[in-house]
């Protein structure tokens, strides 16, 4: 397998044959875990960043490669919204499932800005920035359940 489609579908969890957003952001878990406990929520942002560009170049790759705009083997993009969501909360069981869950339905509703960045933007940018945006909303339903119920 090429690097590009290495990172692109998460060493592989894109090539599941049903759901493979679900099993890219799942995959993404283990990985953030160890990043927040040695690094904080920070520097899980900074993760996150640093692998938005990576991801991007790498979704341009199979984007021009495969001739599809956003082909559903690619889930570096649920890697970056799932660790931008879990950065919004404590480093937990609670919260980590509590964010797979919150981010999976904002992936798959893509409320605005979102949809409109899936609808609109093209090529890597387009496949990761509609995940980036329905992170701020999982992100922010995170922090606000640990606000209110502590995770």
């Amino acid at each position: 397998m090429s690097p590009a489609k290495t990172i692109a579908t998460w060493f592989g969890a894109g090539l599941a044959p049903k759901a493979p957003g679900t099993w890219g952001s799942v995959a993404a878990l283990p990985f953030a875990w160890a990043i927040q406990y040695w690094t904080g929520s920070a520097g899980l942002v900074l993760a996150a960043a640093v692998l938005f560009l990576i991801g991007w170049a790498a979704s341009n790759r199979l984007v021009e490669t495969m001739g599809i705009q956003d082909p559903q083997i690619i889930v570096v993009d649920e890697v970056v919204g799932q660790w931008l969501t879990l950065a919004c909360g404590p480093l937990s069981i609670p919260a980590y499932l509590i964010g797979l869950v919150l981010f999976r339905v904002a992936d798959i509703t893509k409320p605005f800005p979102a949809g409109w960045a899936d609808r609109r933007v093209e090529g890597g940018l387009g496949v990761m920035l509609d995940d980036v945006l329905a992170a701020l909303y999982s992100g922010f339903g995170l922090w606000l359940i640990d606000w209110i119920v502590g995770l």
